[in-house]
Order: C-alpha cells, then structure tokens, then sequence
C-alpha cells in the first residue's frame, strides 16, 4: 500500500497547514483559557469549506475524500487540538448519520446547513451517551413514543454531549420499542429551539476545554414522523446507525491524537536542542536520542493506521477492525508522547506557559471518547478470535 499523498493532497495539506498557523495557533492558549468555544474561527473552517471536506458536492460538501478530512484535522489540531475535535465531531457525528442513513429530503434540510460553505455556520451533534448507557449504549434510557399523528414524544436525558450548548441540531438516540432492545432504538433529528429540550449541565473537564461538552434534557419533546432518521425504513436501526458512525469517526478521532504528537514531539526537539547541561545540549545523550526515536516511531506507526483505515474505507472495504486500531494505538501512543515530551522538558514542560502540558490534558480525552481504548481492543479482539481478521 501506497500513503504517499498525491500532488493535490499535498497541497491542500499545505493549505490546511496555512490556516493552522494564521487563524488557528494565535487563539488556542487564550481559548483554552477561557474556556471559550472558538466562534470566529469556526466560521472562517465553513466559509472555506473545511467543515464538509468528505462529503459530495451535490449534498454541499467540498468533494473531497478521508484522506483529505485526516489531513485537515491532523494539521487543526496540532495548534489547538479542540479545533481539530469541533471538525471531527461535527463532520463525523453530527453530519455522517444524516448522509449516511438520511432520506434524500433529510439530506437537504438537516445536512446542506452543515456542511455548505457559507455565512453563519450550523453545527451538529450527536446524542447517544446517557447516565447509565456509555459503553453499553445498547442500555439506552430515553423513550420515543409514538403518537396517534405518526410524531414522537421524546423523553429522557444524555450526558456528555460533545459540542451540546452550541449545536443547532441533534441526532438523537431513543427507544422506540424496548421489547425488542437495540433493535428497538431509532434516531431522530431533533433542532434545539424544539420546546421541551434544555441544556441541563455544562461539564468543567481536565483538557478539551474550549468544546462544551453538556448534558440534555428532553420532556415531553414533540418532533415529527419527518424527522426519523431514514424514514420509516430506519425505525428500529438506530443502533446498527450509530455503531457505524462510532467507526467512521474512529480514524479521525487517531488523526487527531497524531497532530497533538507531532506539536508535544515539535515542542520537546526544540527544547532539548537548546537547553545545555554540563557543558552540552541534552540532545547530544543518548538517552534523549532514544526517547526522541521511540516518539517519533510511534506517530509514524499511528499515522500509517490512520491512512490503512482510511484507504479501506475509501475502497468500500470493511475498515471497523482498523478504525478501532488505529483510534486505540494513535490515543495511546499520543498520551505517551506527551508524557515523554513534558518529561525531557523538565519543569518547564509541566508549566502552562508552554503548551505541552495542554496537549497532555487534551490528549487524555480522546482515550475515552467515542469508545475507550479498551473497547476497542474488545472489538479488535473480537474480530480476530472469530476469524474475521488475521
């Protein structure tokens, strides 16, 4: 296999590279600061159609392929790492079910406003987690009941929503039948000005700080047969929906972690180029040569799963296996990198003048979201004790 990029991935990749270091890097320590969710620089992603890259151009996407995506959240987050999540999640969770699984009117309501280059960016958001259904979100709690009309009254609570409190649409996961368990969860659209939805809690995390991450609350939420994600056809698949979008983001979420590596290793060269100790710069100790080989090592061998991933997915093949390989060694790998790179940094690595330790803390994260790095090694190794992968 072939992951050289081809002259036009070059240089979107150098253009993606651009944006990182002019629009996105002078913002990432005041934002993460504040806690602030990066507005003016989420509109400018979908003025340039960054914010649809791996969609077709005839639903409003740019045309592009996952190569493509990778690269932009690669380069996103290695300045700010929460950029390159509000990419992922919005591009992969809160959009792909809509193209994926949506009605062709679905598509044109609910998908062109998030992904069509224009003046005041939309958002989408995922809803699946609840307070006891994370890992087991077959264990779903929230109840749609269908009404006499054909509409649903949603009710229920998720936590730990990803982008919740900023997304102008949801894709909601909920119980349509119970009796028939995760056969009986459906996924339905559901937009926030929808009376009975709330916000109900805004989290106060370690790192991933200028993303909210919220809970909701839906009473008695009224929304339309129109807005069942596929249709009737899609009544009852909305956990065979949403385990596919998990995989599809997978790839993505190690693309992510590859670009927080490579600024935590950028950061730690330059840091041991420049420091001397008796007499000599610490890059000159073997040590510290070694340190810096296994770093480097591991971004590669994670960038390589990405791009293995990416290139299934793109030839149609089956790519979960991969995904989930690529997601738990490149989050691994990163949290390891960081690790490293703030111990070769001494104290100045801990300090947050230095945006290492943010790495570390934003890192983390993405060892637990969309699926821990030991789900994944359940589905990894599930795949390989039944055969399906040698």
């Amino acid at each position: 296999m072939d992951f050289r990029l081809t002259k036009e991935e070059a240089l979107f990749q150098k253009m993606c590279r651009e944006f990182a270091l002019n629009e996105v890097e002078p913002l990432a320590a005041e934002i993460d600061e504040q806690e602030r969710y990066p507005e003016e620089t989420v509109q400018k992603l979908m003025k340039y159609g960054l914010m649809g890259i791996q969609f077709p151009k005839e639903v409003g996407g740019s045309g592009g392929n996952y190569v493509c995506y990778s690269i932009a959240i690669e380069e996103m987050s290695r300045v700010c790492a929460t950029t390159g999540g509000i990419m992922s999640a919005h591009g992969t969770l809160g959009a792909w079910p809509i193209y994926a699984f949506g009605t062709e009117e679905q598509k044109e309501k609910w998908l062109r406003p998030l992904i069509e280059p224009h003046e005041g960016a939309k958002i989408g958001a995922f809803g699946l987690t609840e307070p006891n259904a994370g890992t087991d979100s077959a264990a779903q709690q929230t109840i749609a009941a269908k009404q006499e009309d054909g509409s649903y009254i949603l009710n229920g609570t998720k936590v730990f929503i990803t982008g919740g409190g900023r997304a102008d649409t949801y894709v909601v996961f909920a119980m349509t039948d119970k009796s028939k368990g995760n056969k009986g969860i459906s996924a339905f659209m559901v937009p926030t000005n929808t009376p009975g939805f709330s916000v109900t809690k805004y989290e106060d995390k370690c790192g991933f700080r200028t993303i909210s991450t919220c809970s909701l609350k839906f009473e008695n939420v009224c929304v339309p047969a129109s807005n069942l994600v596929g249709g009737e056809a899609g009544l009852g698949k909305g956990f065979s929906f949403a385990m596919k979008t998990l995989d599809k983001s997978r790839a993505c979420v190690g693309a992510l972690a590859v670009g927080i590596a490579r600024r935590a290793l950028d950061e730690a060269i330059a840091f041991v180029k420049d420091r001397v100790t008796f007499g000599a710069p610490v890059a000159k100790r073997q040590g510290i040569q070694w340190m810096i080989a296994d770093m480097a090592t591991k971004i590669e061998a994670s960038r390589c799963l990405v791009s293995h991933a990416n290139d299934l997915q793109s030839k149609g093949l089956p790519f979960s296996t991969e995904a989930a390989m690529a997601k738990m060694f490149a989050t691994q790998s990163a949290m390891e990198v960081c690790t490293d790179a703030i111990q070769l940094m001494g104290g100045k690595g801990y300090m947050k003048e230095d945006c290492v330790e943010k790495c570390f803390r934003d890192i983390k994260a993405y060892c637990i979201f969309e699926g821990t790095n030991q789900v994944q090694k359940m589905v990894i190794s599930g795949a390989i004790m039944s055969g399906k992968r040698h």
